[in-house]
C-alpha cells in the first residue's frame, strides 16, 4: 500500500523522514555487502529489485491518496535479510516515483508502510518461527513463506490505515465504510505470491535464500 504525501502535515513528513533515515542508516551499516561481491548473489538482488518494480506497478487506487499493490517483502527478507531488503524497497519505490506513479512527497511515508514496516515484521516472524517451531522444509515454506507473508500484508495495511486515522487524514468512520472490512482479503494473494516464490527458490536456487539452510531444514542438524 502506498500513501499520498499530500494527506499529511509537514510535521508528519519530518517524522516519517527521520524514521526512514534512521532505518536506512542501520540498513547500510548492518548490510552484508560482502555477499553482493558474488556475481550470482548480486544478479539475484538486482533481479529481485526489477521484479518488485514490475509488481508494484500492478496497483489499484482504492481511495483518494491510497493505492494498493502486493508487497513481496517477505520473500525479499527471507532471501537477503532485513538490511538489504530495506535498501531494495527504497530503490523500488524510487523507480515507481520516477515512472510518475507517485510524487516525491510520498516517498518517506510510502517507503515506511511498503518497505520498512513489512520487512521488519517479516524479519521478526522469521526469527520467532526459527526459534519456536520445528526446523524442517515444510515449516519454512508454509509458515515462513505463506503464512508470514499473508500476515505481514494484512498487518502492514492496517498499520498504514492507522497512520492515516491518527494523523487526521481520514476518519475511522470513512475508512470503516470503504476499506477496513476488505483488508483480510489481502492475506491470500500476498501469501500465495511470496510462498510460491520461496518454494521455487528453495527447490531450485536455495543459495539465494539467505534464511534457508540445508543443514537445518533438510538434514535437521
Amino acid at each position: 500500500m502506498e500513501l499520498d504525501g499530500g494527506l499529511f502535515s509537514s510535521g508528519a513528513h519530518w517524522l516519517f523522514a527521520g524514521i526512514w533515515c534512521l532505518a536506512l542508516y542501520l540498513a547500510v551499516r548492518l548490510a552484508p555487502w560482502s555477499r553482493l561481491r558474488d556475481p550470482s548473489q548480486l544478479n539475484a538482488f538486482l533481479g529481485s529489485v526489477v521484479a518488485l518494480i514490475l509488481l508494484w506497478h500492478v496497483r489499484a487506487d482504492v481511495q483518494a491518496g491510497i493505492s494498493f499493490h502486493l508487497l513481496g517483502m517477505t520473500a525479499l527478507t527471507l532471501m537477503f535479510g532485513w538490511s538489504l531488503a530495506v535498501i531494495a524497497s527504497a530503490l523500488v519505490l524510487a523507480a515507481v516515483i520516477l515512472n510518475g506513479h507517485l510524487g516525491w512527497n510520498s516517498f518517506f511515508v510510502s517507503t515506511l508502510v511498503t518497505g520498512v514496516i513489512p520487512v521488519t515484521l517479516s524479519q521478526i516472524w522469521a526469527v520467532l518461527i526459527c526459534s519456536l517451531l520445528p526446523r524442517n522444509f515444510f515449516v519454512f515454506v508454509l509458515v515462513n513463506g505463506f503464512f508470514t507473508a499473508g500476515f505481514v500484508g494484512v498487518a502492514a495495511g492496517y498499520l498504514a490505515l492507522g497512520l492515516l486515522i491518527s494523523t487526521g487524514a481520514y476518519s475511522y468512520a470513512e475508512l470503516g465504510r470503504t476499506i477496513l472490512p476488505f483488508f483480510p482479503l489481502m492475506f491470500l494473494p500476498e501469501a500465495v505470491v511470496n510462498g510460491w516464490v520461496i518454494t521455487m527458490l528453495v527447490a531450485f536456487r536455495p543459495e539465494w535464500v539467505g534464511a534457508f539452510s540445508d543443514e537445518l531444514y533438510l538434514k535437521g542438524k
